[in-house]
């Protein structure tokens, strides 16, 4: 099946459009006509081969909202018209104890999950490797597809497919709910949605920053304060005050300067960087008030669903601006500068059919 999008043939190249062919959907798969993909950060670090795993063509795209438009013979769960969703996976081994659990981003099998794009296939494929959503359509096994709830608008639920549940997943597993102050580190695409899923659970919610320009944006999402952490009194005036810290800072970091701002036995869990840290951990930071040290990865499917009825129930969407294609080099620019604190979303309706 011919399909089309955008995608960088090397670590040096912008996005270009790209024509390729997707595999017919088999008996457990659906076809999806894709309405809109999100942009995450991890877009622009693996088209830079940032992380030192990229599989050229990269096509990018895990926040993919669409509508079915073909399914095998026995995929009983979606019909054709389903408004649907992809996340970041679109396969794992199933059998492991992780994917028995439902959390199938912890696949234990030699290869891990399928990564909805630059991933190994595991089938035989006329992909040599997995393409994303940004392009217009995509083939997935039904039970790596989500249902969007009907209240939730299409472009802004988009996000929710990563952002939302890789600061959901943290934030329940960690038991965060009323009565807790928790602090957000960043307010940018994880870090605005962090805010209001923390708040919607009953936290009371702290934004950690560097930029001032930010706390206006900040308490309109529901923070109820914003500790600026270049401020060595500010941070020195909340130390001791936080149950849970979640950072979406991308980029390597110095961890330590945080955990004063926790509170005995309180966790900073780190969700937005795939790197070593900017400094090794310092333990006198946190072993006299057994503080801890969290990482989390993305969500596994069943928790992606649930984050999507939890968004649902509490009329909660990405903050976004919806672009045309042609526009995703400027995107990337401007998300790898740190100038947004929201979501970029591709309205799919502006790729045109033609590649180079």
């Amino acid at each position: 099946m011919k399909a089309i999008g955008y995608a960088a043939k090397h670590s040096f190249s912008s996005l270009k459009p790209y024509e390729f062919e997707r595999n017919e959907p088999l008996e457990n798969e659906v076809q999806i006509q894709i309405a809109y993909c999100g942009v995450c950060h991890s877009d622009v670090h693996q088209v830079k081969n940032e992380w030192k795993n990229t599989i050229y063509p990269c096509l990018p795209g895990h926040e993919i909202i669409g509508r079915v438009q073909k399914i095998g013979s026995k995929v009983t769960k979606f019909k054709v018209g389903d408004r649907v969703g992809v996340g970041c996976m679109v396969d794992s081994c199933h059998v492991c104890d992780s994917c028995k659990d439902g959390l199938e981003q912890y696949c234990e099998s030699e290869v891990g999950f399928l990564a909805t794009y630059n991933s190994n296939q595991h089938k035989p494929s006329k992909e040599r490797h997995t393409y994303g959503g940004y392009s217009d359509s995509i083939v997935v096994r039904e039970d790596f597809l989500l249902r969007i709830p009907a209240n939730l608008n299409d472009a802004a639920a988009a996000p929710l497919l990563c952002a939302g549940v890789t600061t959901y997943s943290p934030l329940r597993h960690w038991k965060v709910g009323p009565g807790s102050k928790v602090g957000v580190i960043g307010l940018g695409g994880l870090g605005h949605i962090a805010v209001k899923i923390a708040k919607a659970l009953g936290a009371q919610v702290t934004v950690i920053t560097t930029s001032k320009d930010k706390t206006e944006a900040a308490l309109k999402l529901g923070a109820t304060g914003v500790i600026y952490s270049d401020s060595d009194s500010e941070m020195d005036e909340n130390a001791n005050s936080l149950d849970f810290i979640l950072s979406t800072i991308p980029q390597p970091h110095d961890a330590n300067i945080y955990f004063p701002l926790l509170k005995r036995d309180g966790v900073l869990t780190i969700v937005g960087c795939i790197a070593p840290l900017k400094a090794p951990l310092d333990l006198s930071k946190i072993l006299i008030d057994r503080k801890s040290l969290g990482t989390s990865l993305i969500g596994g499917i069943a928790e992606t669903q649930e984050v999507l009825d939890f968004c649902s129930e509490h009329n909660i969407v990405s903050d976004i601006e919806i672009i045309p294609i042609d526009e995703i080099n400027e995107a990337f620019e401007k998300i790898d500068k740190g100038e947004i604190s929201f979501r970029y979303v591709i309205d799919m309706a502006s790729l045109k059919p033609k590649a180079n």
